[in-house]
């Protein structure tokens, strides 16, 4: 087959839909190295936070769609392109396809990740939520096939758009191979001393946003004196301000904030860590905690929606925003051995129905429905 993907992701977000855009490409392109791949893009990004692998080629705007009309192209001038370029299927991989491109022969397929902008709309601009909306919809309509990463997203999927739940297949992602493995006592030694780490701690990662709720895992380890540091890594948003006044007012010092951390270095901060906290109001998917369950570690995460799909038996399950219940769970995994053992080997176990073995074929099995 000859596929084309759109690939901005892939070059530009250094998380998020770019973990997924990469870990798809990459996964396709060593398990099945026979088919043909494009990569369009605007550009190749000034931070080079991508080197695409061996058998895929990339697509950029010709010299007439320059500066910011590279944009537009990747929207408005993208199918005709696809067409010239004879790609069979057409993968947009963040929500989106090119406009028109129905009209052109190109079979197509768009993995929808959340609808976060229609569930919790406050936390959006207004014009942003248009945008997003008027893409979403537009590509469930005219996409072939839709993928939803998660249940969570195809139920939202057809209550909030209508959409038909035929064309909707749930293909869950993976993480990045490199939290498969196991990392050296010497090595995790080597990254405490790097990020002087505190001997014992508990995580969280992710952006540091209302919807994620970093400030409920502050209140549960404050107010119950819970005397394990938490190390929380993640970018910064105006939220920020909010949980930075809180600990100010209580006079907190065992919060350890991290902006700035190498990939490659997060195996190793996730491994030592106690356990995994997650207490995020709503997810599409909640790629953290897979990659804390193939560190082998408990986690603690949201009760509802995906987070429970994500984690499966590996996790324990608390109401959103209750500091209390997150608590005890902190109390269960840090004092219980058997808890933890427990949900250490559930997890792990769990964590397997999300390798790319299980989950590329299915993507290959749906581009090839197309095609039918």
């Amino acid at each position: 087959m000859r596929i084309g993907f759109d690939a901005k992701r892939a070059y530009h977000n250094n998380t998020g839909l770019g973990n997924y855009s990469r870990s798809v490409i990459n996964a396709l392109c060593r398990l099945y190295p026979g088919n043909e791949y494009l990569l369009y893009t605007p550009s190749t990004g000034r931070n080079r936070i991508y080197t695409h692998p061996d058998g895929a080629d990339i697509g950029l705007p010709p010299a007439q769609w320059f500066g910011l009309l590279k944009n537009y192209w990747r929207t408005f001038g993208l199918g005709q392109r696809l067409k010239k370029d004879q790609i069979e299927v057409f993968h947009g991989l963040s929500n989106e396809i090119p406009s028109g491109l129905h009209k052109t022969g190109v079979k197509s397929v768009v993995t929808i990740h959340d609808l976060i902008f229609m569930r919790l709309p406050r936390l959006y601009q207004p014009f942003d939520r248009y945008i997003y909306e008027k893409k979403v919809r537009d590509a469930v309509v005219t996409a072939d096939k839709i993928i939803a990463i998660s249940k969570q997203t195809k139920d939202d999927l057809v209550e909030l758009f209508k959409a038909d739940e035929h064309k909707i297949r749930i293909i869950y992602q993976g993480c990045n191979p490199w939290f498969y493995r196991k990392v050296t006592e010497e090595k995790k030694s080597e990254i405490r001393e790097k990020y002087k780490l505190p001997a014992k701690y508990l995580l969280y990662i992710g952006t540091i946003e209302e919807r994620k709720d970093l400030l409920t895992i502050i209140r549960a380890i404050h107010e119950n004196r819970i005397n394990i540091p938490l190390v929380a890594v993640g970018k910064r948003t105006a939220y920020y301000s909010t949980v930075k006044r809180y600990i100010e007012k209580h006079r907190i010092d065992n919060v350890l904030f991290y902006h700035h951390i190498e990939n490659k270095d997060l195996p190793s901060i996730y491994q030592q860590a106690e356990a995994f906290i997650y207490p995020s109001h709503y997810e599409g998917f909640g790629i953290p905690v897979l990659e804390a369950l193939n560190s082998g570690i408990p986690v603690i995460t949201s009760r509802g929606g995906c987070l429970e799909e994500t984690a499966g038996n590996g996790g324990l399950f608390i109401d959103p925003g209750n500091a209390e219940q997150l608590a005890d769970a902190i109390r269960s995994v840090t004092e219980n051995p058997e808890v933890r053992q427990k949900l250490v080997k559930e997890g792990s176990k769990h964590a397997l129905l999300f390798r790319e073995e299980r989950t590329i074929p299915e993507l290959i099995d749906l581009y090839k429905e197309c095609l039918r």
